[in-house]
């Protein structure tokens, strides 16, 4: 593929920390826009995102070129006597040419931290001379030692220090850097470099110094540097760079700028062609655990495990133990992990001899039965039904991942044992980085631009508390953030700038728990950075630590182990007991009581009160049902029903059924529920003939929802159960079932026909649409954890299948149709539609915010709704409209000639006017149609009739496309075009509809409603009102009807409105669209301008708020007089009997 002829050598990306603002995948996708061949990162003084941009540029298509902007001392590195920081060190451009290159780099950067930090980690000539094989030098931006002294009219002096940097890294390796960037000095710089070539004869290179990607991104620039020393936009004196120049351009833009010195720009392709570094990631490094002289690691390891096997097993070694052995043991050999093995026992044997507490194990390392005969685990895998694969995986092998937990206090001392045996230049703590998220960049960007904090506050609370949430889709997903967003400039400038800024690298630090041991030195490997507690860290992080092969383990410092110890020591102090923690029995009856009372205060994972309730719920009595506690009390599990399923069938309130014989062993302990992963590769295995190492790849497929591997996956599955004798049928609901375990199952369902709100335009669809493809949305309304509503993306429509659904109805008279685990939000948290009793109160929406400009004619809506309201649309040709009222008639006719071919024609019958909206001329039937409608039902209206062309007049027409010809009253409704409209429009219609059908005011009833015979209509109209923060009350009703002096009673339906905070935007924002009705429009006003707010309602305690201050008055055995004493607050409503 051709490329271009230039490269960036120059550039730093995030891992310049605050000062780099260059994200990796963004500049891949950009060098690849630009056809470039190859680019460099050249970060200030470290190597920390070189691993990452090495296999992301490879993945990318584009050549990696590993380098460093270094910081060369003046003079020693070791001299740190001057009080300047510009007179510390210069800049200095280092480029990996090759392995040995890589090597030198990382000792540099290395020496940089340990020896020659001073207020920069530096180098100097002495080293660089030492390490410099390998390595392109260049001569940086003007804060390089050469353009300095350029600068500094000393000629003679770069002339020397060029011929100096020239051999030292040879002929052919060092090149004099030029730019163009607008800025005086590196003009002056450019023309003494060039100078400098021609007499030293000396090769010249282009670059741009690139900070960020394109040229919009230099404010937000500008913005970063003043995070990173703390300063403000304003402030005259913060650090900016002059102009806007230093972005990623292209080859174009770089060639027109170096037109008169084009060998600079060919230079750039001549040194990423020397640049040839490829780095090995599938070998490990392990230590070498030294083992008694004669044995072999593999012997040693037996014999270990052999003694374990006595300790472990008291009562005798069967066939399955030995053979489970046997398997470990081959495995552990054949990946070349027995010294992983040894050097893990050996500390933990260490920490154990030493007297300090250990953990009983976690993770998939509790599958492991070498581990529990090293004493690595106390859990005994076979017992659990744990599997040796899912911790070490024969088929796809990578690192053990073994996280141990010490007691708090004494962890550093078994840290400090493994430095001292293998070395402490062999051993380091791990580094982490922490990344401006979401918030913190607004924050951020708020305190630089002088923002007041409660402002800025404001706004980064109303991004979603989501994990690794971005701002765009907060803004997708937050109206309120998008309002401000788009109508104040400084939120908007505010918001952009985070926009760049978010997902940058803020700061390092040492990681909580991560130590790294190798079998050399570390800088073999990887720089070495030291901390600023002195503290000396890997530079490489945790993932990149892997990739190299380098052997990690977490130290975890858990205080619950120091808890226990000590509580062990207060008993044998006070009760001369000794107690054996790893030996107290697992089945004690007393304990399983204290449990099922939920009297956990203080005990580790117990203690929270959503988990004293659930133990209370299951009622434990045997130690597998708090393995499954703890197993299910995630959020995963919880929000999607499986928990409460789990509950159900504990409790036999539901039945168990299987899909094939064969998952009752695995699954009958945990009720026919898979709650753990080795669950599922036990079905896989005994059902479709999968090695155990097989399903875990499964396992892993499953997690990372990748649907072209799950098909395969799938059809595996598939031609496995085929051979066991299980239908096909079964065999893809099983499969089903593990999908729905790994995206945690048991999904709670609405019925298909359940209307949810388009979040970006207001517009209506049912789940059947979306699940059939014939509407297609993104978002619609969720809550966060907060309870706030917010836009939320829908991720997928799944079909469960025919599930007993139930209706339920609110005392708003909303309807929800759904299976018994749908939850709702009550006054004592979320509860699945099964638990809620008669009189419960669950939370709804007080307004739905719809952010859309979205508008039609305003002609078309007030027609619109005066026709659903009064009208009548079941004449073939044109539309009937009804009405006492002259003035809502006008505002009738008025609107209806804006319709092509539409007129009006007006009569008064029975002191009632109609209006015929037609063509204003005789419309004609076909023959046999006179009268058109004789001997026909309703029903056939539509289809029998023919009329001539050219009869219909356009309003007619337009009803027909929406759907609304030749519908009765009882089966009116709104058209979906209404919901997508803007809130104006929404007003303007509802104002109309209210004309009609609505009552306003009067003596006897103050609070506005609208009347209905269809239940439809009367539902929208409430759907409509909650965009405008209205909320009302559904009720049926019923209505006398009056017809040739028979007065008969009508089924109908009205809508009342609910609360005064609702009756306020009512007069705010619906009447002054209501016309004929002002007499009752001013009464109304004039009644609420003189009454007091709330008092139009008696003002209530909802029962479950009583009942929680009294569970919280018993909690803290205070009397009611003195909560009311204390509170200030009338308690009396709250007691009925001893105060």
């Amino acid at each position: 593929m051709p490329h271009s002829d230039f490269v960036h050598l120059h550039l730093h990306t995030q891992y310049s920390l605050l000062d780099g603002a260059c994200q990796l995948k963004k500049l891949f996708n950009l060098t690849n826009q630009y056809k470039m061949p190859a680019v460099a990162i050249t970060d200030h003084g470290n190597m920390f995102g070189a691993i990452e941009f090495y296999t992301q540029a490879q993945a990318s298509g584009i050549k990696p070129i590993i380098g460093c902007e270094t910081y060369i001392a003046p003079q020693s590195r070791l001299d740190k006597t001057s009080g300047k920081i510009q007179d510390t060190s210069y800049h200095l451009i280092l480029l990996c040419k090759d392995e040995e290159g890589y090597h030198n780099l990382m000792r540099l950067v290395s020496i940089g931290y340990l020896e020659g930090f001073y207020y920069k980690p530096r180098i100097d000539k002495e080293v660089l001379s030492k390490y410099s094989k390998g390595l392109i030098g260049l001569t940086a931006c003007i804060k390089g030692e050469i353009p300095r002294l350029i600068q500094n009219n000393q000629f003679n002096q770069a002339l020397k220090c060029a011929d100096d940097f020239s051999q030292i890294f040879g002929k052919g390796n060092f090149y004099l850097e030029l730019q163009e960037n607008r800025l005086a000095e590196q003009t002056a710089a450019n023309q003494g470099l060039l100078r400098i070539a021609k007499e030293l004869s000396l090769p010249i290179v282009a670059t741009n110094d690139v900070h960020y990607l394109s040229r919009p991104m230099a404010a937000s620039h500008e913005a970063l540097l003043c995070i990173q020393t703390q300063t403000t936009l304003s402030d005259p004196q913060h650090m900016r760079f002059q102009t806007d120049e230093f972005y990623f351009k292209s080859a174009e833009e770089m060639k027109t700028l170096f037109k008169e010195l084009p060998e600079a720009i060919t230079n750039t392709i001549a040194i990423a062609q020397m640049c040839n570094l490829e780095l090995s990631f599938n070998k490990l490094h392990l230590p070498n655990y030294q083992v008694p002289i004669g044995q072999t690691k593999e012997e040693f390891l037996r014999k270990l495990c052999d003694e374990g096997l006595k300790v472990r097993f008291k009562e005798g070694i069967d066939s399955e133990i030995q053979k489970r052995l046997e398997h470990e043991l081959e495995i552990i050999k054949k990946v070349g992990f027995t010294s992983y093995f040894l050097i893990v026992w050996d500390f933990i044997h260490y920490a154990r001899t030493k007297g300090i507490p250990v953990g009983p194990g976690r993770g998939s390392a509790a599958g492991s039965l070498v581990s529990y005969l090293l004493g690595i685990t106390d859990i005994n895998p076979l017992k659990y039904g744990l599997l040796f694969e899912r911790f070490l995986n024969p088929e796809r092998v990578s690192m053990p991942d073994i996280d141990i937990d010490f007691c708090y206090e004494r962890r550093q001392e078994v840290i400090d044992y493994v430095s001292k045996k293998y070395g402490q230049s062999n051993v380091a703590q791990i580094i982490t980085f922490g990344t401006m998220l979401a918030r913190a960049a607004i924050r951020d960007v708020g305190r630089v631009m002088g923002v007041s904090y409660a402002e800025v506050d404001k706004i980064a609370k109303l991004v979603p508390a989501e994990l690794n949430i971005t701002i765009e889709d907060a803004l997708k997903q937050e109206p309120e953030l998008d309002s401000l967003y788009k109508s104040d400039p400084q939120i908007t400038q505010l918001i952009d700038t985070a926009r760049h800024l978010e997902g940058l690298t803020r700061h390092a630090s040492i990681h909580a728990a991560g130590v790294v041991i190798a079998d050399q030195e570390l800088s073999q490997y990887l720089p070495l950075f030291k901390s600023g507690d002195d503290v000396v860290t890997t530079g490489y992080s945790m993932e990149a630590l892997e990739k190299i092969g380098l052997l990690k383990i977490d130290f975890l410092g858990l205080r619950t182990l120091t808890v226990i110890q000590r509580t062990i020591e207060i008993i044998a102090r006070r009760h001369s007991v000794e107690v054996d923690i790893d030996n107290i029995p697992l089945s004690d009856v007393k304990t399983f009581q204290l449990l099922g009372s939920a009297v956990t205060a203080g005990v580790f994972q117990l203690e929270s009160a959503g988990m004293r309730d659930l133990l209370k719920k299951i009622n434990p009595d045997q130690f597998e049902d708090l393995i499954a506690i703890l197993a299910l009390y995630r959020p995963g599990p919880m929000g999607s029903g499986m928990l409460d399923e789990f509950i159900k069938r504990r409790n036999n309130h539901t039945s168990i059924r299987y899909e094939s014989k064969k998952m009752e062993p695995i699954l009958a302990p945990t009720y026919g529920i898979m709650v753990y992963q080795e669950q599922v590769m036990r079905i896989a295995s005994d059902l479709a003939n999968f090695s155990l190492a097989q399903a875990d790849l499964l396992r892993k497929a499953m997690a990372k929802k990748i649907p072209e591997v799950l098909e395969r996956q799938r059809k595996s599955f598939l031609d496995g159960c085929k051979k066991n004798m299980i239908r096909e049928e079964a065999a893809n609901k099983i499969f089903d079932q593990i999908e729905y375990f790994s995206g945690y199952g048991f999904n709670k369902c609405v019925i298909g026909s359940t209307e949810i709100i388009d979040a970006q335009t207001g517009g209506i669809v049912t789940v059947r649409e979306l699940f059939s493809g014939a509407k297609n949305i993104k978002y619609t309304f969720g809550c966060d954890e907060n309870l706030k509503i917010k836009k939320s993306e829908i991720k997928n429509v799944i079909n469960n299948g025919i599930k007993p659904v139930y209706k339920i109805r609110t005392g708003l008279g909303r309807e929800v149709i759904a299976t018994s685990n749908h939850p709702f939000f009550t006054f004592k948290g979320w509860k699945n539609l099964a638990d809620l009793h008669i009189g419960e109160r669950v939370g709804l929406p007080r307004k739905i915010t719809v952010e859309t400009n979205s508008s039609i004619e305003p002609y078309k809506i007030i027609v619109l709704a005066e026709i659903i309201s009064e009208g009548n649309t079941c004449h073939p040709s044109g539309v009937y409209f009804y009405n006492k009222d002259s003035v809502l008639v006008d505002d009738f006719v008025k609107n209806l000639r804006e319709f092509d071919n539409t007129s009006a024609r007006i009569q008064k019958r029975r002191g009632c006017f109609e209006v015929y909206a037609g063509t204003g001329r005789d419309a004609k039937f076909s023959e046999n149609q006179t009268p058109w409608n004789k001997g026909l039902k309703k029903r056939d209206y539509a289809s029998a009739v023919e009329l001539l062309p050219n009869t219909k007049c356009g309003l007619r027409k337009w009803i027909e496309e929406l759907g609304l010809d030749y519908k009765k009253a009882a089966e009116k409704f709104i058209p979906e075009q209404i919901f997508s409209l803007n809130n104006e429009q929404i007003a303007l219609f509802l104002g109309r509809l209210w004309s009609g059908d609505g009552f306003i005011f009067s003596k006897n009833n103050s609070i506005p409603f609208y009347a209905t015979s269809s239940h439809k209509l009367c539902r929208q109209s409430q759907d409509l009102l909650l965009r405008l923060g209205i909320v009302s009350r559904l009720v049926k009703k019923s209505f006398k009807y009056k017809y040739k002096n028979n007065i008969t009673a009508k089924a109908g339906y009205a809508l009342y409105l609910f609360g005064r905070g609702s009756i306020d935007r009512f007069i705010e924002h619906i009447c002054p669209f209501i016309v004929g009705r002002h007499k009752q429009i001013n009464e109304l006003y004039a009644y609420y301008s003189k009454t007091t707010a709330n008092l139009e309602s008696k003002d209530t305690l909802p029962a479950e708020i009583k009942e929680l201050v009294k569970e919280e008055k018993e909690k803290c055995g205070l009397t009611w007089k003195e909560i009311e004493h204390r509170s200030g607050i009338c308690v009396k409503e709250f007691y009925g009997g001893i105060k």
